[in-house]
């Protein structure tokens, strides 16, 4: 846990967030729109990273991303307070990474998600290649870059010393850790802060969320923040400052949840789909639709879920068809 992680820039918690769709899988702007505002005005969201994972980008064309920043910028200022707004930005190339961060600024960013190229993953790359893809986007784009660190068995994860030289780079504002090496976890955050104690390492573990609030973060941008912020924010804050039983009793709620949604899993593009459902389920989402290529959820799926959060004290629609 951190001890001053008020008196950071980037720090606290900032909900990844989902994007609905109408039946035709145009975005649903208005549906869009009243989900931000909804979310926006939880005391303690700091900010919302739209385009990420959690918000489907893999499916949204380029304009589209554009456009769900600018309705995610554009509600935002309408709320009584600052909340900061991040894009996700992913691309093959350094080029294209730097043409939709200037989309994105252009449209309203604070900051960008920096994810890898995804190419990585397949044909792995070098430190200089890794290292100077953020450099390039950073020198090109000019805009805060919160660096989206894959897990460790992946190709396209970054190593301690890749991430030491990367946090140098000044546009980079944060890492969002999802190493989801627990090992490592507390060694890599020291070694981090080390080089640059004013800029934030914040988790993005959802599964291993609790554990490493604890061990060492600064916050938390999370998809799970995305379906249930006040939890999320609640649990966060408590862990941060030491109150361990608050933690735990807020930990108790989300285990409950997580499980109907990841399934003991870490996110997936399924988890994704099943937390759009079910906060539809709840009525807290305009709609449960998915861009292809997901499929939609078979309606036992859905029913089970409808089920399962109505034994843990829920409101949810009377049926899947309402």
């Amino acid at each position: 846990m951190s001890s001053n992680w008020r008196e950071l820039e980037w720090s606290g918690v900032y909900p990844a967030t989902l994007c609905p769709f109408l039946p035709d899988e145009s975005i649903d702007e208005n549906g869009l729109e009243a989900y931000i505002r909804d979310i926006g005005s939880v005391a303690g969201v700091r900010g919302l990273t739209c385009n990420g994972h959690t918000g489907e980008i893999m499916s949204l064309r380029p304009g589209e991303r554009a456009r769900v920043t600018s309705i995610v910028a554009r509600t935002v200022k309408t709320l009584p307070r600052r909340v900061k707004v991040i894009s996700g930005v992913s691309a093959e190339g350094s080029l294209e990474a730097i043409d939709h961060a200037l989309a994105a600024k252009a449209a309203g960013a604070d900051a960008i998600l920096l994810m890898p190229p995804h190419h990585w993953l397949r044909f792995g790359r070098s430190k200089a290649t890794a290292v100077g893809f953020v450099q390039d986007v950073a020198d090109g784009a000019k805009i805060d870059i919160v660096l989206h660190q894959y897990p460790a068995w992946t190709r396209a994860g970054y190593t301690l010393a890749e991430m030491l030289d990367i946090i140098s780079i000044p546009q980079v504002a944060c890492i969002k850790m999802g190493t989801r090496d627990m090992a490592r976890w507390r060694y890599d955050y020291e070694k981090l802060k080390e080089r640059e104690p004013r800029k934030s390492i914040i988790t993005c573990q959802d599964e291993y969320l609790l554990a490493s609030l604890l061990e060492a973060a600064d916050g938390a941008l999370v998809g799970f923040a995305g379906f249930s912020p006040e939890l999320i924010v609640t649990m966060v804050e408590a862990a941060l400052d030491g109150d361990l039983a608050k933690a735990r009793e807020a930990q108790r709620m989300v285990d409950q949840l997580a499980r109907i949604i990841y399934n003991f899993g870490e996110p997936s593009s399924e988890a994704h789909q099943r937390m759009k459902c079910a906060r539809w389920l709840l009525g807290k989402f305009s709609s449960p639709v998915v861009r292809r290529p997901l499929r939609p959820l078979d309606p036992a799926q859905i029913e089970q879920m409808r089920v399962r959060l109505r034994d843990i004290g829920l409101e949810t629609r009377e049926s899947i068809a309402a």
